[in-house]
């Protein structure tokens, strides 16, 4: 009896080693960093933290996406779109990104 009690605890023991030891295998995701060195952000859709300080105003939340944008005196239904020092502007929120060259791009 007192044999079954110790490989109750052995077998604990080892399943918690297990569990630990697979977690730690488990790849991580990339970390999330600031703006990329070149100054190209090639994303459909650009979230405040993405613009550079001085674009951040006039920001909300989409109603259907429900995502924060910023529209930078854009007006009505228009979102911020910034790729680099030289290409930014205004698209349809949702509709804007950046190519491969670093232009702006506004999709219908």
């Amino acid at each position: 009896m007192k044999a079954l009690g110790r490989s109750r605890y052995l077998f604990a023991a080892l399943a918690l080693t297990g569990a630990v030891i697979a977690a730690s295998l488990c790849a991580a995701a990339p970390a999330a960093g600031p703006v990329p060195a070149s100054g190209v952000i090639q994303a459909d859709w650009q979230g405040p933290l993405s613009l550079p300080p001085r674009f951040r105003n006039h920001c909300a939340i989409d109603a259907t996406s429900g995502r924060p944008y910023c529209s930078d005196h854009c007006g009505f239904e228009y979102q911020f779109y910034y790729c680099n020092q030289i290409a930014f502007g205004c698209c349809r929120i949702g509709f804007g990104y950046c190519d491969w060259r670093g232009q702006l791009r506004c999709h219908p």
